[in-house]
Order: structure tokens, then sequence, then C-alpha cells
């Protein structure tokens, strides 16, 4: 079977969105926090683990539009231009940049370290610092709130997610690369 490199482009980055809406659903709600946890977290570190910068960013970009439209692709089933607008928006915009930025950082070959340094130490504080900046613009919040309520209750979940995705990354890797070497 000859599958070429563009099919195979299309059909990773439409799995993996896909796995992100999925993960969007599953929440745990915090009663003090404006957000709930997800294992959205860990779909977006997968997605920059698994896919180079440009198929990564067009991942986010085309889950951000699709609910932007209306569709329930966002934290347990949200869609539409008023919550991608609300609080936690900012979270989208770090998203997008964040998963470019670790897809750019990732290095050629796997590293459970370097994957796990990457996802902590570059993916979430830029996708921390574009909600923080966002709930402080959309609510007048001080900066020191919009964190506390917004980014730390999340923060020790988020760094598990990275070791998780991280982890995970390498079988996912092996499965996904095993199409392009046949191809070859």
């Amino acid at each position: 079977m000859n599958i070429s490199k563009r099919t195979l482009m299309i059909s990773k980055v439409t799995l993996l969105t896909a796995f992100l809406i999925v993960a969007s659903y599953l929440v745990i709600p915090l009663p003090f926090a404006v957000a709930a946890i997800s294992v959205q977290t860990l779909a977006v570190n997968l997605i920059a683990l698994l896919l180079p910068p440009v198929q990564a960013g067009i991942s986010i970009f085309v889950y951000i539009l699709l609910g932007a439209v209306g569709a329930p692709v966002f934290n347990g089933g949200n869609g539409g231009l008023n919550y991608l607008l609300g609080p936690t928006g900012g979270f989208f915009i770090g998203f997008l940049l964040g998963v470019i930025l670790i897809s750019l950082l990732k290095g050629k070959k796997y590293s459970f370290i370097r994957y796990t340094f990457v996802t902590v130490l570059a993916g979430i504080p830029v996708m921390y610092i574009f909600a923080v900046g966002w709930m402080v613009a959309v609510t007048g919040m001080p900066v020191k709130t919009a964190f506390l309520t917004g980014c730390a209750p999340f923060l020790p979940m988020d760094v598990l997610k990275c070791v998780v995705a991280s982890a995970v990354a390498k079988p996912l890797l092996s499965v996904m690369n095993q199409y392009e070497e046949k191809r070859e």
C-alpha cells in the first residue's frame, strides 16, 4: 500500500486533533478555580511531541476554529466565541504557541529527559503566561489572583501530564513513524 506523505500528515493531524477534543471532555471541576482539571494539556503536549511544528500548530488551530464556530470541543463540551473569549481563553493562545515551541525544541530523536524538560520548562510557562495575561485583561483581577485561581491549582497535575506525555510519546512515535518508513 502506497500512502502519500500528505495523506499521512493529514491523518496524524486529524487523529491528534480528535484526541484533543476527547481529552477536553474528561474534566474534574475545581470549586476554587476558574477552570477544571482535564486531560486536555496531556493531549496538547502529545501533539507537540508527536508532530513537527507546523503540523502541531495546524492541529491546535483547527481545534480552536472548531470551538470558535460553536462545536462543543472545549473543556466539558463547551464551544462558541463567548467561551473562547472568556476568562480561560488565553489558554488557547498558549496552546497554539506552546505546541509550536515544544515541537521546535524537542529535538529530532526521542529523549524522555529532553521531552520532559521542554514540556515543563517551555510549554507550561508559555501556556500560563497567556492564560494569566488574558484572565487579567478579561476579568480585571490582579496578576497574582489570576495566577492563583487560573494556573496554580493546575501546576502539579500539568507537570505530571508533561511526564506522562513524554513517556507515552516513545511508543506512539514508533507506531506513527512505521508508516513513513514503509512509504520510503
